[in-house]
């Protein structure tokens, strides 16, 4: 089993920024991609960004191109979703996610964290 555990979530106000980080811990996550998905209120879970094992290949939503960068330290199974340039509608819970390739994981991961709220102010 893989436990993940999100921090770095707050209130930022529209225009800053917020780093999002993933601690992994269980089973060695080797191979596996990992990323993030998000939920705001009233909406279904959307995906976010995601990240291959070694980190060369990265997918993101097309809403969040540019602005969110994704990040991975490997040897401590870790991952981060660095936010710039936030806006109103990037509010949300957002959950960090792991299993499978950089494919799967966008779209099924295997594993989910509990999720840590962004919240962003007008």
């Amino acid at each position: 089993q893989v436990q993940l555990v999100e921090s770095g979530g707050g209130l930022v106000q529209a225009g800053g920024s917020l780093r999002l980080s993933c601690a992994a811990s269980g089973r060695a996550l080797s191979s596996d991609a990992m990323g993030w998905f998000r939920q705001a209120p009233g909406k279904e879970r959307e995906f976010v960004a995601a990240i291959s094992w070694v980190g060369v290949i990265t997918k993101y939503a097309d809403s969040v191109k540019g602005r969110f960068t994704i990040s991975r330290d490997s040897a401590k199974n870790t991952v981060n979703l660095q936010m710039n340039g936030l806006k109103f509608e990037d509010t949300a819970v957002y959950y960090c996610v792991a299993g499978g390739g950089t494919t799967t994981v966008a779209v099924q991961p295997l594993y989910w964290g509990q999720g840590t709220q962004v919240t962003v102010s007008s």
